[in-house]
């Protein structure tokens, strides 16, 4: 079945939110404007064929077959919205108040962009027998497969998918290579001296990591890198990142970041469009907490924004509430719980927390006295007690913050 709808249509003149998007971020906003009181009309539209679902036990339960589905526990029937599958949106049209579908247009009081990100393709890769990526429930579907025979795997990219698809492949006994173009695993989310001590970890797991090493072509049973090395495999798994999803609004007068082409939310989550918002992977907002614009590709911001959202349409931004969140994510890789919470880019100084070489370390980033970011493996007391100091703007002893074996919540001035 295409296309679902789940409560029978308001009537006109009911007032209608209309969400592009039936990830997390999506599904989030249709919840908590029920939850927040709203009672007009809520049409949710995804373009996928299945119930809405969470992504992260896609890299993981789902993949090694220890799970069928993520699917959301969610009644929309029950909450009043009104759930359309199979129905991507092609356009959103601010004169008309409409976004446009295959089926026609959908007419709006409020829109909420919540299209996620998509990912990012090795160049030549499309379209290839054997090369595969993992964002959706069908991606994890079509790897399954690839997992459960044993197979001889190359991934590229060795970033948090990279990594977390190269731990469960090891886990299901695949022989695993991990070509990575930069110099150190998470080169783009880490500096060099805390990236460096996870480059062990690969190994450790018995998958075979390759840092500086360029991609020069892809083809069936072959990865050729730069230096002209070859290697066999049964399957190629591209983990080079993600953009947002925001090509549909060509031409829609939303205003997009030239440099990453997020929707260039304000601190309300409005977007440039008089009644539209924009949350989750396609949207970047601007902190005041880190003084700068931040995009933020993980889960924990899918939760948090639709929160705002519901609360500024409910209440208008007047009376509502500016959205600067403490960035959180967490990742589970070769048997280590990696957590980070905050913003290191513009902090002065690193203060470590345990032996980076062991299995339970911190990393502590701080701007003057005032921490800021931090980053904890296997210390989850750590990350617990770091983000409340984060959300206080709490200064710290550095003495006693470097010891391990002090609260860290006990090193705040």
């Amino acid at each position: 079945m295409s296309e679902q709808s789940t409560s029978s249509q308001a009537p006109d003149r009911t007032p209608r939110v209309v969400i592009v998007g039936a990830g997390i971020a999506g599904v989030q906003t249709a919840v908590a404007l029920r939850e927040q009181g709203w009672r007009g009309a809520i049409t949710l539209l995804g373009g996928e064929p299945h119930q809405p679902y969470d992504r992260p036990p896609l890299s993981k339960a789902v993949l090694l077959g220890k799970a069928e589905g993520s699917t959301f526990d969610i009644d929309f029937g029950a909450l009043g919205i009104e759930l359309h599958l199979s129905r991507p949106v092609t356009a959103l049209v601010p004169g008309a108040r409409t976004v446009e579908t295959a089926e026609g247009p959908v007419p709006y009081d409020y829109a909420v962009l919540a299209t996620g990100a998509d990912p990012v393709l090795l160049p030549g890769s499309a379209g290839l027998p054997g090369v595969h990526l993992l964002r959706t429930l069908d991606d994890a579907e079509r790897l399954r497969p690839v997992l459960a025979a044993r197979h001889e795997i190359v991934v590229v990219g060795a970033g948090w998918i990279g990594a977390e698809f190269a731990t469960a492949a090891r886990e299901a006994g695949c022989a695993v290579t991990v070509v990575e173009a930069a110099d150190r695993p998470l080169a783009g989310a880490l500096p060099a001296e805390v990236a460096a001590h996870m480059t062990d970890w690969y190994a450790d797991a018995g998958a075979d990591l390759r840092t500086g090493a360029r991609v020069a072509a892809v083809e069936a049973g072959a990865v050729t890198l730069a230096d002209g090395t070859t290697l066999p495999a049964d399957a190629v798994v591209v983990g080079i990142g993600a953009r947002p999803a925001t090509g549909w609004l060509a031409g829609s007068d939303v205003a997009l970041s030239p440099r990453d082409g997020s929707v260039l939310a304000d601190e309300w989550l409005r977007t440039s469009v008089p009644d539209v918002y924009a949350v989750g992977d396609c949207a970047s907002f601007p902190s005041a907490r880190y003084g700068t614009r931040l995009l933020v590709h993980h889960w924990d911001n899918a939760l948090q924004g639709p929160r705002t959202v519901a609360e500024n349409i409910l209440r208008g931004a007047a009376e509502g509430m500016v959205y600067d969140p403490v960035p959180y994510f967490w990742s589970e890789q070769f048997g280590r719980f990696v957590q980070y919470a905050g913003h290191h880019g513009d902090a002065d100084e690193l203060v470590w927390r345990g032996d980076p070489a062991g299995a339970a370390w911190s990393v502590l980033w701080l701007r003057g006295d005032r921490l800021v970011a931090l980053l904890a493996v296997g210390r989850p007391r750590d990350l617990a007690q770091g983000r409340k100091l984060i959300e206080r703007g709490a200064a710290l002893d550095r003495e006693r913050a470097a010891d391990a074996s002090v609260p860290l919540k006990a090193a705040a001035l």
